[in-house]
């Protein structure tokens, strides 16, 4: 888990409580399934150069199933609109999943 977010959760558990809420709420109302969601979030992540969640959310992947080959791709999904910042996930996204127990 990002060290921010944990920060973010420790001083601020009230919010914290709120946005978890947000988060189950967007899950529940998706009309993709749980994995498709997170590979999606895993390339929205790596197009912002949100480095901080990738071990956590490529963890989570590998233990719903997800390839490697998938978690690769979701990362490059951005590659087009965002060039080089999605190239940069590319790596700590696959040594997180090289390093998740699945």
């Amino acid at each position: 888990m990002a060290k921010g977010f944990e920060l973010f959760m420790s001083e601020e558990p009230e919010l914290g409580k709120a946005y978890g809420g947000l988060v189950m709420q967007v899950a529940k109302s998706s009309a993709l399934d749980q994995k498709t969601q997170e590979l999606a979030y895993l390339a929205v992540l790596s197009a912002l150069g949100m480095q901080g969640g990738l071990d956590f959310h490529v963890a989570s992947l590998k233990k719903m199933g997800a390839t490697r080959d998938e978690v690769r791709s979701a990362v490059l999904v951005g590659l087009p609109a965002v060039g080089m910042t999605a190239i940069e996930s590319l790596g700590a996204a696959l040594d997180a999943y090289d390093g998740a127990e699945g």
